[in-house]
């Protein structure tokens, strides 16, 4: 409720939303807090962040809004032979995109931190030649 005295909420009042750097700490946040041995694995691994994902990745995945799209993992899984690079071929890839996390955040009880971890680790685990279906049991059961 509005009041004619308003509160300073001083942690809040002078902030703008989180920008690319913002992401690319708390995506490098959660890589160092996992296991060593799965980082060995995401060696080559590229991590990248964009605004949105573009007109063509959501048009190839069949989605007509972008903010239906927080995270998408490019490559070779781990299952799929990852490990044998060929020449010219593009490093496996995670996007992370800042606009849809933000939405997402917004809208949910969770801390930006949580949001970016849990769909990073989402797309490390297709990585790992996980599918989504994977990852949900693997969720479920560590509720």
């Amino acid at each position: 409720m509005a009041s004619i005295y308003p509160r300073r909420m001083s942690d809040w009042a002078d902030r703008f939303a989180p920008n690319l750097e913002v992401f690319e700490a708390l995506a490098s946040q959660t890589l160092a807090a996992l296991p060593h041995h799965i980082l060995e694995q995401c060696g080559g691994l590229q991590i990248s962040l964009a605004e949105y994902p573009e007109e063509p990745v959501l048009d190839a995945l069949g989605i007509e809004d972008p903010y239906d799209l927080l995270g998408l993992f490019e490559g070779n899984g781990l299952s799929e032979g990852a490990a044998e690079v060929v020449t010219g071929q593009m490093p496996n890839r995670i996007w992370l995109f800042r606009r849809p996390i933000l939405d997402y955040w917004a809208s949910n009880d969770e801390s930006l931190g949580a949001v970016v971890a849990h769909v990073l680790i989402h797309e490390i685990g297709h990585h790992f030649g996980l599918s989504d279906e994977d990852m949900e049991k693997i969720e479920a059961a560590a509720e």
